[in-house]
C-alpha cells in the first residue's frame, strides 16, 4: 500500500523563522507558503533527498495544528506516506478496523489528495496518506 515516505510534518509557531533557519543552517530552499483554509494552516515544503519536510503553522488556534502546538509545542507532527489509490487505502484500513480521522480524501497542500489515520490507529503516530495529482 505504501510507496514511500512523502514528507515529515513539523509544527511551528512561525513558518518564516523556521524556513529561514533551515535555509541559513542547512542550505535548503523552502517553497512558497501555501494557506490550506480547510485545515487552518499555512504550509511550506523543502526537499531532502527524495523526501520532503513540511513546515506547518496554524492560522487559527482551534485548528488541529493550533491545538497540537498549545499541548505539545513545536516539533514533529506527522509522517505522510504516498499511496497510489487513497480511497482504496482508506477502505482497506477501515475494513481492518483502523481508526481514521478522515474517511474521505480531502485537498492538502500542493494539490494532493490526503487523509489522516488517527494516532490511536497507528501506535501513537499521526499518519497522513497522500495521493499525488495526475501528471
Amino acid at each position: 500500500m505504501l510507496n514511500r515516505i512523502y514528507h515529515l510534518g513539523y509544527a511551528v509557531e512561525d513558518i518564516e523563522a523556521a524556513s529561514r533557519f533551515y535555509e541559513e543552517n542547512f542550505g535548503v530552499t523552502p517553497g512558497e507558503p501555501e494557506v490550506v483554509e480547510e485545515q487552518g494552516i499555512v504550509a511550506t515544503m523543502f526537499k531532502v533527498g527524495e523526501s520532503t519536510i513540511e513546515l506547518v503553522q496554524p492560522t487559527r488556534s482551534d485548528s488541529p495544528v493550533g491545538k497540537f502546538l498549545a499541548n505539545r509545542g513545536e516539533g514533529f507532527h506527522h509522517v505522510a506516506f504516498e499511496v497510489d489509490d487513497l480511497r482504496e487505502a482508506l477502505s482497506e484500513l477501515k475494513r481492518n478496523g483502523v481508526e481514521l480521522i478522515d474517511e474521505e480524501p480531502r485537498r492538502g497542500a500542493g494539490g494532493v489528495r490526503m487523509a489522516f489515520v488517527h494516532p490511536k490507529g497507528a501506535f501513537g503516530v499521526l499518519t497522513e496518506l497522500v495521493e499525488l495529482p495526475d501528471g
